[in-house]
């Protein structure tokens, strides 16, 4: 039995591809059980067919030695018996001169009434023509036919046995209506043989007992002939002797194959039509096909008691329509004019077949070969390819439009839309799960659930990839504003306005509003494909669908978060170095940054998803936060014991405390304002005396157990009053700590 290769490679392109090798295990075990299976009962069955041949060559071989042992002593005994008579010879030449008389006198006699018989033969052959339901003739159309073909073949022979061969093209010549008549018989025998099914559906059983008369007869005229020439090929010297024993057919004339090979000829040109019925509507397939089944139910009910019982015709003709079955499929498999649809109406009609089969007594094992070669998991893993194909080109052509938008973004209006709540949002993201919406129907039109699955796996592996490359697109661009390789700002407004609207994006997949009926597309799209994929895989999928979510969240994190970044890179690139140095002390840097910030929540939070404006805020408290910290590495920075090194912090934290005050989420203020009480340490870290300082840092490094020593030490040394020894005895008691971690804290990021 031929089975498709399993390439393990396109089974599993990606990691996340081995949560399938459980599922693949057990597909294929099922499918090595099937086919052990099928390949014992093949073996059991060959067996006995290979021990019945055995038997009969056997048997055969006990004959022929039989028929040689008989000849011999039939030889013997004549040889002897001319010896015995007197006058043998005399007598012999005598009676085979009686014999050729005799022979000539009927071969004269034959000669004389062949062409009257042979006008009453074709006079009947016309009669039927005209009666071509019924045949009444059709037996003694045969039976003269026969003779006279005995008669023809009898003369030639003698002929050939002659001095004068040129005798034989004028036997051949006064012979010559015969093959006229044969050939009309054979149209006639040829046209009960197409149309058995319709006989028998037609109730006249009769045609079809005299044809199976007829064909029974020639059978057995084919198996003498053949058995004849055997016996002449094998033993020359006696069989020639015998020759006059030898009256009958001289040649196998075939129609027990005529025959068989009408049946197949005759359901041939109904499966002909059948394809082109299919390929006008491939859901028609199970209906155009019921022919097939009707007919081999018509014989099993209504020809097997009217054909001899060792053609085992029921057995014969569901062999044939089988075969016939498997290379219309197979043809159909790969014909080019076959689309998408017409394989999933394949991959699903072998259970149907097999089912039907089953009914009219057929077992599947019975049945060789497989009706699409046990091609099914092929075809499935094609169709999905398919799919896939389409959909990786819709993604593609999605992605590049979005490139050549973002690209573009300083047209007007940044090539983005607004949404019915007037929220940036970009141009394809409806477009996308559009698509993925209906790449889930095309393959919901399967019936099968692996196919569908299959295709929900691709697709939220691209979602995945789509998150990933919309993030790099994103940092690729923001990256070149950080380096300060691009001068000009004309893009950099429309880039935020890009941050913005991916962030949104990313909230909306996600934005379920139950209390409303609306869903997230990610929810809708769950929900859609939930009822045609199996309970178990929905289960696994979760997994998936909750880490896509996540990735979401992550996506618009990170916009907010590259947002406050640029901000900082561009807007505050000159503000930002002056912090901790002299001329932060007569400066109004964070007031500025401030109010530079409360300027972007103003313009941006009418189109900025309301549940990300929160979220913005805190995003830019802390990255203010880690920078302000981080500004201790500033060239110049330098804490004099002299300066009003407090009172300059406690008033940026004043400025900066107000604003957070002034949020119109409370919640939100003070939760930042307690993330910004990291700065009492730091300022105690500044100001408490030498002997002090790891006191001062073992209480910040209780509170915060990821505070970073790197940054303590630029901390000490930007004090005027730095010493190699307090940095040591920080690290000592460093050393001396068994710090309890706990959830990170804003100090991991202040490096």
């Amino acid at each position: 039995m031929d089975v498709p290769p399993v390439n393990l490679a396109e089974l599993l392109r990606h990691p996340d591809d081995l949560d399938k090798i459980a599922g693949l295990k057990a597909e294929f075990t099922r499918k090595k059980t099937a086919v052990d299976s099928q390949l014992r009962s093949g073996l059991r069955e060959q067996l006995e067919t290979t021990q019945s041949g055995m038997s009969g060559l056997s048997d055969g071989q006990k004959t022929v030695q039989q028929i040689k042992d008989e000849m011999m002593k039939i030889d013997k005994i004549c040889s002897e018996s001319q010896n015995m008579i007197k006058d043998f010879a005399t007598i012999n030449l005598v009676s085979q001169a009686h014999r050729n008389f005799g022979a000539v006198e009927t071969m004269r006699r034959n000669l004389d009434t062949f062409n009257d018989r042979l006008n009453a033969v074709q006079d009947m052959l016309r009669e039927d023509d005209e009666d071509a339901e019924n045949m009444p003739n059709l037996l003694a159309v045969h039976y003269e036919l026969t003779q006279l073909r005995n008669i023809r073949d009898d003369a030639i022979e003698q002929i050939q046995r002659g001095d004068d061969p040129s005798l034989q093209s004028t036997l051949e010549y006064y012979f010559e209506r015969l093959d006229e008549a044969i050939v009309l018989f054979d149209d006639h025998i040829n046209l009960i043989a197409r149309s058995l099914v319709s006989l028998v559906t037609a109730d006249n059983p009769g045609l079809v007992v005299r044809f199976a008369l007829i064909i029974e007869a020639e059978e057995k005229s084919d198996q003498r002939v053949l058995a004849l020439q055997e016996a002449l090929k094998d033993h020359k010297e006696i069989a020639t002797r015998f020759q006059s024993i030898t009256d009958g057919a001289k040649t196998v004339r075939g129609y027990k194959e005529k025959f068989l090979e009408a049946v197949r000829a005759q359901a041939e040109e109904q499966f002909t039509e059948s394809r082109e019925q299919f390929l006008g509507d491939p859901g028609l397939l199970e209906k155009n096909l019921k022919w097939f089944f009707n007919d081999l139910n018509a014989v099993r009910l209504g020809m097997v008691q009217l054909m001899p019982k060792k053609w085992k015709i029921f057995r014969t003709f569901s062999g044939i329509y089988h075969n016939l079955m498997h290379d219309f499929l197979v043809k159909l498999i790969d014909d080019p004019e076959s689309t998408s649809a017409h394989t999933l109406e394949i991959i699903s009609w072998p259970e149907k077949y097999y089912r039907k089969m089953t009914k009219l007594g057929l077992k599947q094992e019975e049945l060789t070969p497989h009706v699409i070669d046990n091609r099914e998991t092929e075809l499935v893993r094609d169709f999905r390819a398919l799919i896939i194909k389409f959909l990786d080109e819709w993604i593609d052509r999605i992605y590049i439009q979005e490139q050549k938008d973002f690209i573009n973004r300083n047209a007007e209006g940044a090539n983005l839309d607004q949404d019915e709540y007037g929220f940036f949002r970009t141009k394809n993201l409806v477009d996308l799960w559009t698509m993925l919406r209906e790449q889930v129907d095309a393959a919901a039109n399967s019936k099968r659930a692996d196919v569908v699955e299959g295709v929900i796996d691709a697709m939220i592996q691209r979602l995945r990839t789509r998150q990933q490359t919309w993030q790099k697109m994103l940092e690729d661009e923001a990256s070149r504003y950080e380096s300060g390789k691009v001068i000009e700002l004309e893009g950099f407004q429309p880039l935020q306005d890009w941050l913005v609207a991916t962030a949104n994006d990313q909230i909306a997949c996600i934005d379920d509003a139950e209390d409303e009926g609306r869903l997230g597309y990610l929810s809708d799209f769950r929900r859609k494909f939930s009822e045609i994929v199996t309970s178990t895989y929905l289960e696994r999928i979760d997994t998936d669908i909750a880490t896509l979510r996540d990735g979401y969240v992550d996506l618009s994190t990170w916009c907010m978060t590259k947002f406050a970044q640029l901000v900082f890179t561009v807007d505050f690139v000159a503000v930002m170095p002056e912090f901790f140095t002299p001329k932060w002390y007569t400066s109004t840097a964070m007031a500025r940054m401030i109010a530079t910030f409360e300027e972007y929540v103003s313009d941006y939070k009418q189109v900025l998803h309301f549940s990300l404006v929160d979220i913005f805020v805190e995003i830019f408290a802390d990255e203010l936060l880690v920078r302000y910290l981080s500004s201790v590495r500033n060239k110049g920075a330098k804490f004099r014991r002299t300066d009003p090194i407090e009172n300059k912090i406690i008033d940026d934290l004043s400025t900066a405390f107000d604003f957070f005050r002034s949020l119109p989420n409370a919640e939100v203020g003070k939760s930042i304002m307690e993330t910004w009480r990291v700065t009492e340490p730091f300022l105690q870290l500044l100001l408490v005396e030498k002997e002090r300082v790891p006191d001062a840092f073992a209480q910040f490094k209780t509170e915060y157990w990821d505070l970073q020593i790197s940054w303590v030490e630029a901390v000490l040394r930007s004090r005027d009053d730095f010493e190699r020894s307090m940095l040591n005895a920080v690290k000592a008691r460093a050393a001396q700590m068994d710090v309890v971690r706990g959830p990170e804290t804003i100090m991991s990021k202040v490096k």
